[in-house]
């Protein structure tokens, strides 16, 4: 994803008071490409947070045009399954249930459950149930907790 276009949408989420979590690019064959936003808050967020947001988001897209060809535009809290896109958030959830999601098998297996410990150097530690995972955070193409209830 373009730096440029990351930078656009976390100035405008944080312009709008919102923490910007992280964003998500993905091709959709017929209907062009899907742009998803998520945000949160101290005291979360509700419908009418997404929808100011994506009004104000739409209108800065629009001017800017960062984004070649169709597009759909969906902003959203980051649920209970939160996505972790950024060093900082690995830190901030060490300790929670995660699943990961490699760019590489690594052992014949890309996907990975376990407690995140957080980051050393750069590298993401996860307590699976017999042994630890190390990786590089560059290698994790996927990131998101598990809901524990």
């Amino acid at each position: 994803m373009q730096a440029d276009l990351e930078s656009l949408v976390r100035d405008t989420v944080e312009s709008k008071g919102y923490e910007f979590v992280g964003v998500e690019m993905l091709s959709r064959a017929k209907a062009g490409v899907l742009l998803r936003v998520y945000i949160d808050s101290e005291n979360g967020v509700n419908v009418d947070d997404c929808a100011s947001v994506s009004r104000q988001l739409s209108a800065v897209l629009d001017v800017e045009d960062p984004i070649s060809g169709r597009y759909s535009l969906e902003v959203s809290s980051p649920g209970l399954d939160r996505p972790l896109f950024e060093k900082a958030h690995f830190e901030r959830f060490a300790g929670h249930r995660i699943k990961l999601v490699l760019s590489a098998p690594l052992e014949g297996q890309r996907n990975f459950k376990g407690v995140l410990r957080g980051v050393e150097n750069d590298e993401v530690v996860v307590d699976l149930e017999v042994e630890q995972l190390v990786v590089p955070l560059a290698d994790v193409i996927s990131a998101r907790l598990i809901p524990e209830f």
